[in-house]
């Protein structure tokens, strides 16, 4: 596929976003604004334990309750659906799957699984009745960490298993033990990743209604991939899709967590089939952080062997994925692409990369912004540090030395090819912004004063673009991830473009309208941007996630807005009687090129000629009606990447990090609107920040969960982050339509990397070493009295 070009004008221009008006003046609607006749309330009971065999469920005194319309339990629902609750990702062909239904049936396997659900006139009654239910539980021992659960006599979450590990599989490249047999040096780590979630402002949330007359499901729900939930649903209901319709309101933040597929979806929509009227079932924040989808949390042990001057000929990994109590939508998905991806930016000959599944007594595992990228990263790139000290060189030279060159590409990794990229450059421009900012001076005039500066560095790339159908099925993923627009003008000259992407906030709108609005020659007021609703907008097999929205809507649109651009000028050179070549379009005004004051015809009489008065007016043989349609599904993923630069100050009394710098020089191929990608990289830096230093899920040796509310689980606020600059370069995607490249999940992947190198070089004389995120206080007193010990010894 050669690469559409991109036409001057509205792209790449820092126009205000459309969807802002509506969200700032709180005319937006969500999933909780959904109001229908006859709606009941759902509220969902949850297990206390995180590991035990169910008995029995007496539910009598809660179905006795006034106000109580039904009530479920596992068994039920087991029996009413025709599949277990889905999963997507299925990476490792003999991977053990947990088969799991929305209640639990036997057991229960995570605090926080649902084990009975209540319909009633409102949520006030439903909860009620909550407290009415009975279960009998037998508890049983439970694993709540890695190492218990991979213990010989560990207790076994699922009895028909051997032990606790779901998959494992080796992924190799070139001849990893002859590198580190020949090798000069050889450096090893163990690191940890904390395990996180996303807090979005919205939490899940939907209402069903079951039609019983015609046997059709109307669902609106807050999630990131309107057809992916109504194909799931589908499956799980045995349904056919025909009968299903999903529509998306306003998404208050999704982050990955909406892209799963959630057991309360289902829930909603048997209880609305048994009792014939609407159903409401809208989390809260306590439930949010026990039920919802964790991730991030991996052992990684890396190793690395190098010659003497740093050149990198081998590495080899083993990601160990703590994952929960049973398999989310997305399965292995994020901790197989942080094996696949471990040696990041590097031209690494050698390559062999393991990943272990291990189920633990702890909510499942599913997509949080930048999947398994951070992950990766940070093994990467603490490595590369580790390998610098060894070496005694700046870690930047052994990277500099390492990154794959632009003649390079497109470069094979041990699982994908990079398509493009100039690292090293993109790494030097990170490089001079410190420079510029006076970063350097900072830490040295700090030194004197008494206080702990220090810079650190992350390079990173992001997987982006996620569209080749045939090669993420071959990947494992059970579903279409190609992406399907349509741009159509009317026939008074306005544009709408219909697209089956969520919004969630992230400006999707704004940059699908200036795609459009750029190629056609029409004022971005003129263009209308319609989602969220199954029936009427096109098939978007994976939905918002992966970095695609962009990169695969935008490439569609443009396509598609090319041709219907084709179409306007044979009408436009019919009414003026003039060749097509010779005109153009600004403003919505077509006329010939270079004599913009002379005749001309607006968009608006071509949409009367293709639309209204046709006769005399629509050339012989050019088909009413002015609509194109375009399926993009590209022939590979599209790389970005970006160097991080981080500024931090240590306290060595308290173990307090601020973060008084952060600089991200990132390159994610054509930039459709520079305030958008800017504000993508901040949020996604934020909660990069927020990873390193601040969250964290935590349950105790019991497996109960201690991070319930925002008192525990610690959401940086205004205060902690600070000031963002980024830097810009363009190396296009000529495999995609308009080179555009996605950039949504950048700043989540080398925050950790980079700020634990700068908490590491803000105590240079003390040979702090920083293993595991995030670095809270007591974590690195503790590294610095570890540090302080050794030095002594």
């Amino acid at each position: 596929m050669t690469q559409q070009q991109v036409p001057p004008g509205l792209i790449g221009a820092r126009v205000r976003r459309k969807e802002d008006p509506r969200l700032l003046t709180g005319r937006a609607q969500y999933v909780d604004d959904v109001v229908l006749p006859g709606l009941l309330e759902a509220a969902v009971l949850r297990s206390p334990h995180p590991h035990a065999r169910i008995r029995s469920v007496d539910t009598s005194r809660a179905r006795a309750l006034p106000g109580v319309f039904d009530v479920l339990v596992g068994p039920e629902v087991r029996d009413a659906c025709a599949a277990p609750q889905p999963v997507v990702w299925l990476m490792i062909p003999d991977q053990r799957m947990t088969g799991q239904y929305a209640l639990a049936v036997d057991k229960v396997r995570y605090v926080g699984q649902p084990v009975a659900v209540v319909a009633a006139k409102n949520r006030y009654v439903a909860e009620d009745a909550l407290a009415l239910i009975e279960v009998d539980y037998e508890v049983l021992p439970a694993v709540s960490t890695l190492d218990d659960a991979l213990a010989p006599d560990a207790p076994l979450l699922y009895e028909d298993w051997p032990d606790n590990v779901s998959c494992r599989q080796t992924i190799p490249k070139g001849d990893v033990e002859t590198a580190f047999a020949e090798a000069d040096v050889v450096v090893t780590e163990t690191l940890e990743f904390g395990r996180q979630t996303g807090a979005p402002l919205e939490t899940r949330g939907v209402v069903v209604s079951w039609d019983p007359l015609t046997d059709r499901l109307d669902a609106w729900l807050s999630t990131q991939s309107p057809n992916l939930a109504r194909d799931l649903l589908g499956d799980v209901l045995g349904l056919p899709v025909e009968r299903i319709r999903v529509r998306t309101p306003d998404v208050g933040g999704g982050f990955g967590n909406k892209f799963d597929f959630y057991a309360e979806e289902v829930l909603a929509a048997l209880l609305s089939k048994r009792t014939g009227r609407p159903v409401k079932l809208i989390e809260d924040r306590h439930e949010s952080f026990a039920a919802n989808a964790h991730s991030r949390e991996q052992r990684i042990e890396v190793s690395v062997a190098a010659k003497a001057d740093g050149t990198i000929t081998g590495l080899r990994g083993t990601v160990w994925a703590v994952l929960g109590g049973q398999l989310a939508t997305v399965g292995i998905g994020p901790c197989w692409l942080s094996m696949a991806l471990l040696s990041g930016p590097y031209d690494i000959p050698n390559v062999e990369g393991t990943v272990v599944g291990v189920v633990t007594n702890k909510s499942p595992y599913g997509s949080y912004r930048g999947w398994g990228q951070p992950k990766c990263n940070f093994a990467h790139e603490r490595i590369v540090e580790k390998l610098a000290r060894a070496l005694g060189r700046p870690a930047n030279e052994i990277r500099r030395r390492n990154l794959i060159a632009p003649d390079r590409f497109p470069y094979p990794s041990p699982v994908f090819f990079y398509d493009s990229g100039n690292y090293a450059d993109c790494l030097a421009l990170a490089e001079r912004g410190v420079a510029e900012r006076g970063w350097p001076e900072q830490v040295a005039a700090a030194a004197e004063e008494g206080r702990s500066l220090g810079i650190g560095y992350a390079f990173h790339i992001e997987i982006t673009a996620l569209g080749p159908t045939r090669i993420m099925n071959g990947a494992g993923l059970q579903h279409g991830s190609f992406d399907e627009e349509v741009v159509r003008i009317d026939s008074s000259g306005g544009v709408t473009v219909r697209t089956g992407l969520s919004a969630l906030g992230q400006g999707i709108e704004t940059a699908l309208a200036q795609v459009a609005a750029g190629t056609l020659g029409v004022p971005l007021d003129s263009v209308t941007v319609l989602s969220g609703d199954t029936e009427t907008a096109p098939f978007t097999g994976y939905g918002t996630g992966a970095s695609r929205g962009a990169s695969l809507g935008g490439g569609a649109v443009l396509r598609a807005s090319t041709r219907l651009r084709e179409k306007v000028l044979r009408i436009a050179a019919h009414l003026l009687e003039a060749d097509p070549g010779d005109l153009e379009i600004a403003e919505g005004r077509i006329s010939v090129a270079g004599n913009p004051s002379g005749p001309s015809v607006s968009m608006r009489d071509v949409g009367d000629a293709a639309y209204r008065r046709l006769a005399g007016n629509l050339p012989d043989g050019e088909t009413p009606a002015l609509e194109e349609r375009d399926v993009l599904d590209p022939d590979n993923v599209a790389f970005s990447y970006g160097a991080t630069a981080v500024l931090v100050e240590t306290d060595r009394q308290t173990g307090v990090v601020d973060v008084l710098g952060y600089l991200v020089a990132h390159d994610c191929g054509t930039v459709i609107n520079p305030k958008i990608v800017d504000g993508q990289l901040h949020g996604g830096a934020a909660q990069g920040i927020a990873g390193a230093l601040y969250e964290e899920i935590l349950y105790d040796s019991d497996g109960q969960l201690l991070t319930r509310s925002f008192m525990d689980y610690l959401v940086p606020t205004a205060s902690e982050i600070p000031a963002f600059a980024t830097l810009h370069m363009t190396t296009t995607a000529d495999h995609i339509p308009g080179g555009f490249k996605g950039m949504g999940e950048a700043g989540t992947i080398g925050a950790a990397s980079a700020i634990t190198a700068a908490i590491e070089n803000s105590l240079p004389d003390l040979g702090v070493r920083l293993t595991r995120v995030p670095v809270t206080p007591p974590r690195l007193l503790d590294a610095i009295d570890a540090a302080s010990t050794e030095e002594n010894a």
